[in-house]
């Protein structure tokens, strides 16, 4: 998400972060399923809320992105196992497209997409 010039050692600058950098686009977020709770949770808010703070900031910005999340991992499995919050899937999740490989992986067999 970013951070302020002196937020933390090492800070010698401002940085935007993703969202802030793909305001009014499109952001790619791969491997959802290995992200820890508390990013799951700081994802979730930034979705739900459309806004966030920078590291070490006192203002609010706002963000307009389309997210397109991959994982290979069944989310529902890991839900059920606690260790991916639902809400964040439920944050996520508008449709799903899931796809059948070959053994080695290099050509598509059939491809459907499910709004659950």
């Amino acid at each position: 998400m970013g951070h302020e010039k002196g937020a933390f050692t090492g800070a010698v600058q401002r940085r935007q972060g993703r969202f802030e950098m793909a305001h009014s686009g499109t952001i790619f977020l791969d491997e959802v399923g290995e992200l820890p709770a508390e990013t799951q949770i700081a994802l979730l808010r930034v979705l739900q809320e459309r806004q966030f703070e920078r590291v070490g900031g006192n203002r609010i910005i706002p963000t307009d992105v389309r997210v397109i999340a991959a994982t290979n991992r069944d989310l529902t499995a890991a839900i059920a196992a606690e260790r991916f919050e639902p809400t964040c899937f439920t944050g996520l999740t508008f449709s799903r497209l899931r796809c059948l490989l070959s053994a080695n992986g290099r050509r598509i067999f059939r491809c459907w997409s499910s709004t659950s």
